[in-house]
């Protein structure tokens, strides 16, 4: 094994343990734990056997060198991540804007209530 190996193996489970401590602390959900941890497992099982990891993906995708094979598996995951966040974002910015008409209908309430018991005061 080489040196690289042993780095990315001893990364690769420290990165596993802190996935696992964080659904701990509750501070992330089980599909997300879930996908952490298979692709961190996925990254273990590739450090442990690179070669013939990427012979396999090489011959799978028809491509000329295992390393080739390895960058466009990786740009396709790492594409597959960013719509991925791309989606959360989308989420999130509709449940501001919900929240920031909910706010809104709710302050012009209480400004017209406000307006009623000046008026009577």
């Amino acid at each position: 094994m080489l040196t690289v190996q042993y780095i990315a193996i001893v990364v690769t489970a420290g990165l596993m343990i802190y996935i696992l401590g964080e659904y701990g602390r509750k501070k992330i959900e089980w599909r997300e734990l879930i996908f952490w941890e298979i692709l961190l497992s996925i990254l273990f099982i590739i450090a442990l056997k690179p070669e013939e990891i990427s012979i396999l993906i090489k011959n799978i995708l028809g491509v000329g060198r295992g390393l080739d094979a390895l960058f466009i598996l990786a740009i396709g995951l790492s594409y597959l991540m960013l719509f991925r966040i791309h989606l959360q974002i989308d989420r999130v910015e509709r449940e501001i804007t919900d929240l920031t008409r909910k706010i809104a209908i709710e302050l012009e309430e209480i400004n017209e209530k406000l307006e009623r018991i000046e008026k009577k005061g």
